[in-house]
């Protein structure tokens, strides 16, 4: 006899869904497409050259450590270089804050793994990332929506929240997916104050704070939360729970990330990953440690942000010159998205069927709001795509923008 699937399967999978995301890649693998649609760094940026000269090195010098099984808390001087870097950004850190994670979105997972049951509310900004979101899912997470504008979380509205005792709060300060807005110096610091008022967890998700093209940094939510805790020596014993990837200075397919975080969870969250992946490869950690100990990383990351910038200039310049006067848009100071608002009704799942026929796709807003709405909301991505690849996408979507529109008007 043979098995019948559907029968077997646990019913917490009723809960995993397929990415709207990685479906629409499939479709942008075809010849001839503009692609917004991905979070894609630009391959042409990768170091290339430089992680085959590291590679060869490490396996020269210590070729049967990197491919050995390793601690599941990561390769120890990679470690100890997060531990530094973060003490030099005001939170004092020592190696017993710091876990090596398969990619940030292994953090996101541990985390969810460790601390939600079934139920269990969760403040979200609203629309923010996906992929958290599919996460959170299977572990039953119950979603508290808080809305966003151009500063990021509008924590005026955090409050009444509060008072529902969330398990956790979720906030990507700099440069969000999907808006592209960065949270607001005010409102970060009304977040700590707020968030330790109830002792709440936050997950401070940061992975594009060093791909900043303008204006000032601000400082990070765990060093705004170690100043509050007037706290100088380490361990780092906060409530905010920092999680960074090397995904977007570096390269993606490496898989390497980071949390920080109070020891006692750094050691739940190492039980957890142990179950999961043993560790995180190896050879892919002493590769990132190698580029990351002589400040290549930090030469790197000027040029990424160089090619970005032109990138983003490109795309806002196409949105003014081709999409409805009454279109808006984000203007991100950095990383890799502009949040686009159509006029309603119309929607962006319609314009997105239409944008494929002009071999055009785009990410449709809807699914990063977890409490529904942002039908007219579209996600576009900026860094994979040429300067002069975005300003034609850009002028298609446009003109199909205006068909839609003069379509609904002549109906």
């Amino acid at each position: 006899m043979q098995t019948q699937w559907d029968s077997v399967y646990a019913a917490r999978t009723e809960r995993i869904t397929s990415s709207a995301i990685r479906e629409l890649l499939k479709v942008t693998e075809q010849p001839e497409f503009i692609s917004f649609a991905g979070g894609l760094p630009a391959p042409e940026v990768f170091p290339v050259a430089e992680v085959g000269e590291a590679i060869n090195r490490i396996l020269e010098e210590r070729g049967q450590q990197a491919l050995q099984y390793g601690a599941t808390e990561g390769y120890l001087p990679l470690r100890e270089w997060v531990a530094r870097y973060m003490s030099g950004q005001g939170v004092p850190t020592s190696v017993e804050n710091v876990l090596i994670t398969t990619g940030s979105q292994q953090a996101i997972d541990l985390l969810g793994k460790v601390l939600l049951n079934e139920g269990d509310p969760v403040v979200v900004e609203s629309p923010t990332y996906l992929a958290a979101l599919q996460a959170w899912n299977i572990y039953g997470a119950r979603y508290l929506p808080v809305p966003t504008d151009e500063w990021g979380m509008r924590t005026g509205g955090l409050q009444q929240l509060l008072a529902k005792r969330p398990k956790l709060l979720y906030c990507l300060p700099n440069f969000q997916n999907p808006t592209g807005a960065t949270l607001s110096l005010s409102r970060r610091r009304r977040l700590i104050e707020q968030a330790a008022d109830q002792g709440l967890p936050i997950l401070e998700d940061d992975p594009y704070r060093e791909l900043r093209f303008l204006g000032k940094q601000l400082p990070r939510l765990i060093s705004l939360e170690s100043a509050r805790l007037e706290q100088h020596t380490a361990p780092y014993q906060g409530n905010v729970i920092y999680a960074s990837t090397f995904s977007k200075v570096l390269a993606p397919g490496l898989r390497v990330g980071s949390i920080v975080a109070a020891p006692s969870l750094i050691n739940r969250l190492v039980q957890a990953k142990q179950s999961s992946d043993l560790h995180t490869p190896t050879l892919n950690q002493m590769l990132v440690y190698e580029l990351a100990r002589d400040g290549f990383l930090e030469r790197h990351t000027r040029l990424i942000i160089d090619v970005y910038r032109k990138r983003r200039d490109s795309m806002l310049t196409a949105l003014a010159e081709h999409f409805p006067a009454e279109t808006r848009w984000t203007e991100p100071e950095g990383g890799m998205f502009v949040w686009v608002t159509l006029p309603a009704p119309f929607e962006a799942a319609r314009l997105l069927a239409t944008a494929i026929e002009e071999k055009v796709a785009f990410v449709p807003g809807a699914p990063f709001h977890p409490g529904g709405g942002g039908d007219n909301t579209l996600r576009l991505n900026f860094s994979n795509a040429t300067a002069e690849a975005i300003y034609e996408g850009i002028a298609r979507l446009g003109a199909a923008a205006h068909r839609l529109m003069d379509t609904a008007v002549t109906a």
